[in-house]
């Protein structure tokens, strides 16, 4: 088939984002039928006189958000969305709940970013980040600017959703980079996703039912099983979140991270998105609780859009932090709220005090608004991908390539390696401790023993500098290459 796009090559939208909006639009629409073939990224940029990186580019963002199905040596299909544009309700049969009971009771996770630290001279597990690039200077001047003007509000209780000054900042940061639709009113400020997720639990009711990936992300599960939730662990495809096991299931959440799943990295695309939608408006009171977690550091075309941003029925809870991108220590994240949970959230926890300082806010908010924290994250997107492109090919280059398989989406502060070896993960979590190297296992984050993830390392390489890669990777290689097969 042939595309005509129409290209506007003196705006100020790039041409391989528009490309990509006209075809993302005419596949909703059913103007490009499903499993139609679409010229190849080399036809289209001829015809369209533009680079070929700029079609490839196009072409590789609609295969993310899963608009496009890419088969090898064949090329580039419309892929099937009969259905969910709108969401369509189905009917649910409920059974009891399946005994399925996540046993993640390792031990605790670190997100201190330092490459030597503590017993270990290494460090490859996940959470670390690369506190060297943070602007000190600026925050520093900030923080002094904001002393100076004596402004006793900052010592007083405040709104306890959080002062409306950050609360717009971050209105206005998320509509424009993350396409979250909402009021400043809808916003909660608290002290970190443990915090806000132990307020969810009370706007819920602890008796709720939460679903969650399997594997998952540690930390949430503890604190939702923790507060007293009878948490279900769902499986995960290609496509991420297994919509389908809710339907013999009793859960009245689910807690998903479809832009960057941790630990897999799995990016949901957007039929399965909208199965989740479909799934949450089939009954009242069902709610989507989405962490977009490690969305702003996406490597190549665009960011993946929220699962909010398409929610038209009130039922995402969107959840944020800033410990990924500024600093594990500063514990400030957001939630933003549906109307109806909003509303309930006034009525019953609105005596609540906000449990982040003014001060903290107001800088924060003024680094915000000031255009800081984009040109950081910018800054911190060229650095991680330098990174991770630099312990990727020393990864490949070392004596264990011939006995690793990679899997990594191009995004987030870390990838999966396979070993191949017979041992079991514990003997190597053993052995490789020995040597003074802390290492990381996709089974750690598993609710339900399965051999698919078995033998497969969470690499963290944000908190790996280049001057420090080639000692690291040495170490490991030395003590891991006996134990491959």
């Amino acid at each position: 088939m042939e595309l005509i796009v129409p290209l506007n090559v003196q705006g100020d939208r790039p041409l391989y984002e528009q490309i990509y909006q006209y075809i993302k639009d005419e596949i909703r629409k059913g103007n490009i039928r499903p499993e139609k073939q679409l010229p190849s990224s080399r036809d289209l940029a001829k015809s369209l006189k533009v680079s070929r990186s700029t079609t490839q580019l196009a072409y590789e963002q609609l295969v993310s958000e899963g608009y496009l199905e890419a088969v090898p040596r064949k090329g580039y299909f419309a892929a099937s969305l009969d259905g969910i544009f709108p969401p369509v309700a189905q009917s649910v049969a409920a059974r009891p709940d399946q005994k399925k009971e996540l046993s993640l009771g390792m031990k605790k996770e670190s997100v201190r970013g330092q490459l030597f630290r503590e017993k270990f001279e290494v460090d490859f597990s996940p959470r670390g980040i690369d506190l060297e690039g943070f602007p000190y200077a600026t925050w520093r001047k900030i923080s002094r600017a904001v002393l100076k003007e004596e402004d006793r509000d900052l010592f007083l209780k405040g709104d306890p959703q959080g002062d409306l000054i950050l609360r717009e900042a971050i209105r206005e940061y998320l509509h424009a980079a993350r396409g979250v639709n909402c009021d400043a009113s809808q916003i909660i400020i608290g002290a970190g996703n443990e915090y806000l997720l132990m307020l969810l639990s009370q706007l819920l009711g602890k008796d709720a039912v939460i679903a969650m990936e399997d594997p998952t992300y540690r930390q949430a599960y503890r604190v939702l099983s923790g507060v007293g939730h009878k948490v279900l662990p769902v499986g995960i495809d290609k496509n991420g979140f297994c919509v389908k096991e809710l339907e013999d299931q009793t859960a009245q959440a689910a807690y998903v991270m479809p832009s960057h799943q941790f630990p897999t990295g799995i990016v949901m695309p957007v039929k399965r998105r909208q199965e989740l939608l479909s799934w949450a408006g089939e009954l009242p009171g069902r709610y989507l609780i989405e962490d977009d977690y490690d969305s702003e550091f996406r490597y190549t075309g665009r960011p993946i859009p929220t699962l909010q941003s398409i929610d038209d029925r009130g039922r995402v809870i969107y959840l944020n932090t800033f410990s990924q991108t500024i600093s594990p220590s500063m514990r400030l994240g957001f939630l933003v709220l549906p109307p109806r949970l909003l509303e309930r959230y006034r009525q019953e926890l609105g005596f609540y005090a906000c449990t982040v300082p003014a001060l903290e806010q107001h800088v924060l908010a003024r680094f915000i608004a000031g255009g800081h924290y984009e040109r950081h994250l910018s800054r911190m997107r060229k650095e991680y991908r330098d990174r991770r492109s630099a312990t990727i090919s020393a990864f490949r280059a070392s004596p264990l390539a011939s006995h690793v398989t990679f899997s990594e989406e191009g995004a987030g502060l870390h990838f999966l390696l396979r070993l191949d070896t017979n041992r079991s993960d514990e003997e190597l979590r053993r052995l490789t401790a020995e040597a003074g190297i802390r290492l990381s296992f996709l089974s750690e984050y598993a609710a339900v023993p399965d051999p698919r993830f078995a033998h497969t390392l969470v690499i963290n390489y944000a908190g790996l500098s280049q001057s420090d890669l080639e000692e690291a990777l040495q170490l490991l290689t030395d003590v891991l290459l006996p134990l491959l097969a």
